[in-house]
């Protein structure tokens, strides 16, 4: 198959499951914030901001480094991974250990000492998704994208079932049969907590589908090919570990930075975490084309054809990334309904988390130079730049304009690590990419937004007809644009 061919149709794959099952898990997202106040969600929204953290340092960065040696000459594919998940395992298990030990004083400096089993459940949530990350690379590096798909459907699916299980049927059981083994069993001051036992359980049977991939390995660690390995993912740990700060810091500080009492800082956090939400759908796109992109990168390298089909993925990238846009802040008025009345006053930063998460999209993209040339080191300290203005926009921010501050912090860094990444790349990895074209995207989707709420209030059209005349203009624009040159260049070929 071509290559590009295959890299559409496998992101299609991943996308549709990660799309379908993500989008039946986001139908949680009304059950979570119609069923828990703003407070309560806000719990959920911190502890998965500190999940992204660990689940950089607990990965290592191991996943790129299989597929950067797994086809190298001299190694063998099934040494690389057994050696990387092996080293998974053992610091995984350690994990779990240390936080078992500390899990009461940890408990009571995060503000929750009546909870300390939280901080268990959670530590066994990273561990399992962490030592599965490697045997899901494998199967992404050989092209078994539908057992990929269907693991991760049935993970999402089981935690559905087991968050409608634990937050509608149980208390329902509770109040009509009270001694039922499941009353008697379930303690409703466990509260978001079942969200985790959901999240956890879920993860033990993807562990469990999982096996074949862990059939047959035996716990062995070659230490000089572990010093080349670690040499190359750590530095991974860095860009990932300055990539959460850049994604998840600001959930991870609001409780702290914002200037008001906890349970009102909580509730802000609520909101904030619910409305990131709603820039799923972008979120879902990026990360269905890393699962894809990042094995095709490595397979086109070192072909003639390899750069004007890394230009051309880009083209098409953002074509589609503005469109997601589009889609979302058109029709805002009925994606709102996703999230409860309380939580809707958050929505303005909605349109500025959309752009950010397609920028990330882009900087993924442009991230090839450094995988390619073996240049992690320099990539790291692009991520760690990215990362310190994070931090410091998000604490000059938040203060000032509440985690509206947050969004854009975000906006701004991943606008600054596109401009670096795309300078560096350009003197060691120099990709002629559709730079008119990605611009051009960018500025009509940009005017179309703005030209929405212009057109509802001035000239009282209605806000439904505006949405999809703005969305059909967008894709009749950027078909004229991509058609125009391959009619020019077919005119050129017959002549």
């Amino acid at each position: 198959m071509n290559p590009l061919r295959q890299l559409i149709s496998q992101t299609a794959i991943y996308g549709l499951s990660s799309i379908l099952g993500r989008f039946l898990n986001y139908l949680l997202v009304p059950l979570y914030t119609y069923t828990f106040s703003t407070g309560e969600y806000g719990v959920v929204s911190e502890f998965y901001a500190y999940a992204g953290f660990f689940a950089v340092v607990l990965t290592s960065g191991l996943e790129t480094g299989y597929f950067r040696f797994r086809k190298q000459e001299g190694l063998d594919g099934n040494e690389v991974y057994t050696n990387a998940l092996c080293f998974l395992v053992t610091i995984n298990v350690l994990f779990v250990a240390m936080m078992a030990y500390i899990k009461t004083p940890l408990a009571e400096w995060l503000h929750y000492p009546q909870h300390p089993e939280y901080l268990i459940w959670f530590s066994l949530i990273l561990a399992l998704d962490a030592i599965t990350a490697l045997p899901f690379a494998r199967l992404r590096a050989e092209n078994r994208a539908w057992r990929f798909a269907g693991i991760k459907m049935t993970e999402i699916l089981l935690t559905i079932g087991l968050n409608l299980f634990f937050l509608l049927a149980c208390p329902k059981i509770q109040t009509v049969w009270p001694d039922s083994l499941i009353a008697k069993w379930y303690d409703p001051a466990i509260g978001v907590g079942y969200i985790f036992l959901a999240n956890l359980l879920a993860s033990g049977c993807k562990l469990t589908l999982l096996y074949p991939q862990f059939k047959g390995i035996r716990f062995y660690m070659d230490s000089q090919f572990m010093r080349t390995l670690l040499s190359y993912s750590l530095p991974m740990i860095i860009i990932g570990f300055a990539g959460m700060v850049n994604e998840m810091l600001d959930r991870a500080i609001l409780k702290y930075m914002l200037p008001y009492d906890l349970d009102t800082n909580l509730q802000m956090l609520g909101i904030y975490g619910a409305c990131y939400k709603l820039s799923i759908l972008m979120t879902l796109f990026v990360q269905a084309f890393r699962y894809a992109g990042e094995p095709f990168f490595f397979n086109m390298a070192g072909r003639a054809d390899a750069k004007r089909a890394y230009a051309m993925v880009m083209n098409f990238f953002v074509l589609f990334g503005v469109f997601i846009f589009l889609v979302v802040t058109l029709y805002i008025g009925l994606f709102k309904y996703f999230i409860g009345e309380p939580f809707r006053a958050g929505l303005k930063v909605v349109p500025i988390l959309l752009i950010a998460n397609l920028f990330l999209g882009i900087y993924v993209n442009l991230s090839i130079w450094y995988k390619l040339t073996d240049r992690t080191g320099l990539g790291a300290w692009v991520s760690i730049a990215g990362a310190g203005l994070t931090a410091a926009l998000n604490f000059w921010w938040i203060p000032l304009w509440g985690y509206e501050g947050s969004a854009w912090a975000t906006l701004a860094c991943y606008a600054f690590m596109v401009f670096i990444s795309w300078l560096l790349g350009r003197h060691y990895y120099p990709i002629d990419y559709p730079i008119g074209k990605v611009t051009g995207y960018l500025v009509i989707g940009t005017l179309l937004y703005f030209a929405k709420p212009y057109f509802v209030t001035e000239y009282q059209w209605n806000e439904w007809l505006v949405a999809t005349l703005g969305l059909t203009l967008y894709i009749a624009l950027a078909v004229l644009m991509n058609i125009g040159p391959y009619l020019r260049r077919r005119k050129l070929r017959q002549r």
